[in-house]
């Protein structure tokens, strides 16, 4: 019966721990052991919550009197009575905050943390956002064709995904916005970056090919991947370019104005399984300045319900001498307009 109780509480996300009146852990589920990465499930508080008072034992250290955990324990010992706190305790991985109820259990104590569950999720999603972090490009690059971009999701994970790199010689761009957002976009984007081909040169194979990955998952209708891919052949002084359900087209700035690049053909989706993407070439002079943007750009509303436009994009890369003062002054003029996003905002832009 012990074993079915234990295998019981190992089983529930809230984090449990028994006291007894020396203060020593007698007994602590899994979650209040994943919750503070304990060493051991049996001996000191300090033990089994990772304590930074190293020097001394648990209760001897200067900072033992100041210690919210060992005081909580100890107040419910001394007047027999259930006791709630919000506590901050420091341990090895920082600072936890939690709100922990210690209440007597005959000659122990239980402590109760009722927000375990939902601070541990909050950890995994610092982690799986740093994760995510490491996906992007550097901030701008100087090798090959220089470039700048901004990325600002709209939650702790987002759904789009840029891209920079080098292939057989030639700079190649790729944006991609997939549906939903939070977990489930940030998921769907690192398949994306997982499935699309870096090797190859054609965007409009490497379109095909990860739209073919793509059925593999066999997701709803409701689950999609829209993207704009970019070869800049700087040899030949042109861009060789494939969008797929992209809605925001790729910006081409040059002499005579801007010119809005689109391309009618449908996301990576099951929609159209075996779609034949293709590539189009346009040319462009030195100096010109190339931008793929995702809708979340220009759809951003603000307070009023006004989206923040095409035109106001347009109106920035106009008075742009580069990709980099572009991208500066396209995220203070959304952060003026919008203030806070309910979309993904990426950008990229190239110095051609």
């Amino acid at each position: 019966m012990a074993n079915l109780y234990r295998d019981v509480l190992n089983s529930i996300p809230t984090a449990a721990i028994v006291v007894d009146r020396n203060l020593k852990v007698r007994y602590m589920n899994r979650a209040f052991g994943e919750y503070f990465h304990a060493e051991k499930t049996r001996g000191t508080l300090k033990e089994v919550t990772g304590c930074r008072e190293r020097e001394q034992e648990c209760g001897q250290g200067v900072k033992c009197a100041y210690c919210p955990l060992r005081n909580l324990f100890s107040e419910v010992a001394a007047t027999g009575k259930t006791a709630f706190r919000k506590i901050i305790v420091s341990n090895r991985e920082g600072g936890l905050a939690l709100r922990m109820k210690v209440q007597p259990l005959g000659k122990f104590f239980l402590g109760i943390v009722d927000n375990a569950y939902e601070t541990e999720i909050a950890r995994e999603m610092v982690s799986a956002q740093s994760i995510q972090q490491r996906l992007l490009p550097p901030a701008s690059g100087k090798e090959g064709t220089p470039y700048s971009f901004t990325y600002i999701p709209c939650r702790e994970i987002g759904g789009d995904l840029p891209d920079v790199y080098e292939a057989e010689g030639c700079t190649m761009g790729f944006l991609a916005d997939v549906s939903g957002k939070g977990l489930a976009a940030g998921m769907l984007s690192a398949f994306v970056k997982a499935g699309w081909d870096r090797s190859e040169p054609s965007p409009a194979r490497a379109l095909k090919g990860l739209n073919s990955k793509f059925q593999e998952l066999n997701l709803d209708e409701r689950s999609y991947v829209t993207a704009a891919a970019v070869r800049i052949e700087a040899e030949k002084l042109q861009v060789r370019y494939c969008i797929a359900g992209h809605n925001a087209p790729i910006l081409l700035k040059g002499m005579y104005g801007i010119s809005e690049i689109d391309m009618r053909s449908p996301p990576v989706s099951n929609w159209i399984p075996d779609f034949d993407y293709e590539d189009r070439v346009i040319g462009y002079n030195k100096g010109d300045i190339l931008v793929l943007i995702t809708d979340g750009v220009t759809e951003s509303r603000n307070a009023a319900g006004e989206e923040f436009s095409l035109e106001r994009v347009e109106a920035i890369l106009q008075r742009s001498e580069n990709a980099e003062r572009f991208i500066e002054r396209l995220k203070a003029a959304l952060k003026d307009f919008c203030g806070t996003f309910n979309d993904d905002i990426t950008a990229i832009a190239f110095d051609l």
